[in-house]
C-alpha cells in the first residue's frame, strides 16, 4: 500500500478538492497517470507541467508499480 509519509503526493482538502497530488503543486497525480497510460512520455507531462520535479514524477511512477505488483 502506498503511504502519504515518505511520498511525492499529498492530499489535502483544501488544494483540489482533495485531491491525490504531487506536493507543493496542484498538480493531480492522476494526471501522470492518464499520460502514460494514453502512450506520452514523462518527458511530454514535465514539459506541460513544469512545477513537478522529474524525482517526484519518477518516484511515484515508481510506487504505483511496486503497489500493482504487490
Amino acid at each position: 500500500m502506498i503511504t502519504l509519509d515518505h511520498s511525492p503526493v499529498c492530499s489535502d482538502p483544501r488544494v483540489v478538492s482533495g485531491a491525490l497530488v504531487f506536493r507543493n503543486t496542484r498538480v493531480m497525480a492522476q494526471t501522470l497517470l492518464d499520460y502514460v497510460d494514453a502512450g506520452d512520455s514523462l518527458e511530454l507531462f514535465l514539459k506541460h507541467f513544469p512545477s513537478v520535479s522529474r524525482e517526484d514524477a519518477e518516484e511515484f511512477l515508481r510506487l504505483v508499480r511496486e503497489e500493482s505488483n504487490s
